[in-house]
């Protein structure tokens, strides 16, 4: 059941800790090759990891093909899709301005108080000419609009560019809807689709437990728990910062859709643990899904909603490049003025929205940003070394808004359903009605 596998996972989250805990604690010596030995074994318990991820983006491309064509085929028209996507981009673009606002205030208020209370730790810089490896080639505002229209279907899906393929299921599923009745066999194969990828998905979440393990222990083996002690207040200003933003964005979902938010957290619980685990929002994608439809939003709006989240609706990703580009700013002393902040998180709130599917996309965001403001890009290698953790923390908040998102726009349609029970066995069909 879900709630067996979230306990699953969160025993193999403390197992992964202690067991990287130990064997850093073990081997590491502090020479060059304790080092590389620690690097290679993390290696080698990495591929559990790999391997799990890459079963998720096995099955990401059909299941958000036919998801979204099953959706929009029962819409009822253009008039609806058109109304459902432009309540999805005003909640994305208002959510994405709350996340990257909250981020700014809050960074300034936990700044001030750890110089107060000494907590603030003095980091030696790097060079301002020191590379930090990123790609930025994605990053390209022209490129990316020509990007989103796919040239082939079969690239996208074998590339999973979720923008393109909802960009091709959009057109699909308008045009199924366009012919009627002669294209009904269509969409029940359509529907049969969605209900098998649904029962693979199932399959797949049996690892889960394992790619956590592997996934944690392999980077505490690696890193240490040292890498953590020195930006323990960073870290912990960015999980406050996340906590008090869930607060405020389940508070708006409160204010929308009742009382019965009070029990959504316990409908995602099994996707936002696999998000946060394996810091990979891409891998909750098929569950949280899944958990929508138990909750009572109708796939159509959660196929087609959710899907577009994950290029425009990152909130976790949106604080992180606030507290990030701050902090490396103050690191190296250089004050910005109210105007440049703003600024800066305007420039931000635009950026984010062109680098869907660009690896480590808010660090490649962050890089391209800086020097905007006149801010050394070697200032992400302060934080390099525990992006995984803070990565954890954005990956399970990107969940969390993709939730209330499709949640918020289902009852806006007025079609919100009376929720079914919170669990689901792991080897139960889900049901395949999809009207």
């Amino acid at each position: 059941m879900a709630k067996r596998l979230t306990t699953y996972i969160l025993i193999a989250l403390v197992l992964g800790l202690a067991v990287g805990w130990t064997l850093n604690a073990t081997i590491d010596d502090g020479t060059p090759a304790s080092a590389a030995r620690l690097k290679e074994i993390a290696g080698y318990i990495s591929i559990i990891t790999t391997v799990f991820l890459r079963l998720i983006k096995m099955i990401i491309a059909p299941l958000v093909l036919s998801t979204l064509v099953v959706g929009i085929t029962h819409m009822g028209g253009t008039g609806a899709l058109g109304r459902i996507g432009l309540r999805a981009v005003a909640w994305f673009v208002g959510a994405s301005l709350l996340s990257l606002s909250l981020g700014l205030v809050l960074f300034h208020v936990t700044a001030s108080l750890g110089e107060v209370l000494g907590l603030t730790p003095h980091l030696v810089v790097p060079p301002v000419t020191e590379g930090t490896g990123l790609d930025k080639a994605g990053f390209d505002l022209a490129k990316f609009i020509t990007h989103v229209v796919p040239s082939s279907i079969f690239d996208a899906m074998a590339t999973n560019e979720i923008l393109q393929i909802v960009v091709f299921s959009v057109f699909l599923g308008v045009a199924i809807s366009a012919v009627g009745e002669k294209a009904a066999p269509l969409v029940r194969a359509t529907e049969a689709l969605v209900a098998v990828m649904l029962q693979v998905t199932n399959y797949v979440m049996m690892f889960a437990p394992l790619a956590v393990f592997a996934a944690v222990s392999a980077t505490l083996t690696e890193q240490g728990p040292g890498v953590i002690k020195n930006l323990a207040y960073f870290m912990g200003s960015f999980y406050f910062g996340l906590a008090v933003l869930w607060a405020l964005l389940f508070g708006l979902c409160y204010l929308i859709v009742g009382p019965r938010t009070r029990s959504l957290l316990r409908y995602i619980g099994a996707p936002l643990m696999i998000g946060f685990s394996t810091a990979s929002s891409e891998a909750a994608l098929p569950r949280v899904l899944e958990a929508l439809e138990r909750f009572g939003v109708p796939p159509k709006i959660a196929g087609f909603v959710v899907p577009l989240g994950y290029s425009f609706n990152l909130d976790g990703s949106m604080m992180y490049m606030t507290f990030a580009s701050l902090f490396i700013a103050q690191a190296y002393g250089i004050h910005l003025s109210i105007g440049a902040q703003v600024t800066m998180l305007l420039t931000l709130l635009i950026t984010s929205k062109g680098i869907a599917g660009v690896p480590r996309a808010s660090l490649v965001v962050i890089a391209a940003t800086l020097p905007v403001f006149h801010i050394p890009e070697a200032g992400l290698l302060l934080i390099l070394a525990v992006d995984h953790f803070l990565d954890m923390g954005r990956s399970a908040t990107n969940v969390v808004g993709n939730a209330i998102a499709a949640s918020v726009i289902a009852k806006w349609e007025g079609t919100l359903e009376a929720p079914e029970p919170p669990e689901i066995g792991l080897n139960e069909l889900p049901r395949a009605d999809h009207a």
